[in-house]
């Protein structure tokens, strides 16, 4: 059952169609935009954790050292 449109329908299938596309590549482009976004602010988190984490193990560390040296000189 093939239908035969007329010249100005089958012009205006494609045009509709090239729309579609495009509305679907910047949907697909705002998606992946949005994931690496998220995967960006993940990793900042992350480092962020890491950087306090050694902070703080610097600074037991340096209260240790300075506990263990008051003590010696006592």
């Amino acid at each position: 059952m093939t239908e035969t449109y007329s010249k100005s329908r089958q012009q205006a299938e494609a045009a509709f169609g090239n729309l579609q596309t495009e509305f679907f590549a910047k949907n697909n482009a705002a998606e992946e935009l949005a994931s690496i976004a998220q995967e960006r602010d993940a990793k900042t988190i992350r480092l962020r954790e890491a950087r306090l984490a050694k902070e703080q193990a610097g600074r037991i560390s340096a209260t240790s050292a300075l506990l263990a040296k008051r003590s010696k000189s006592r």
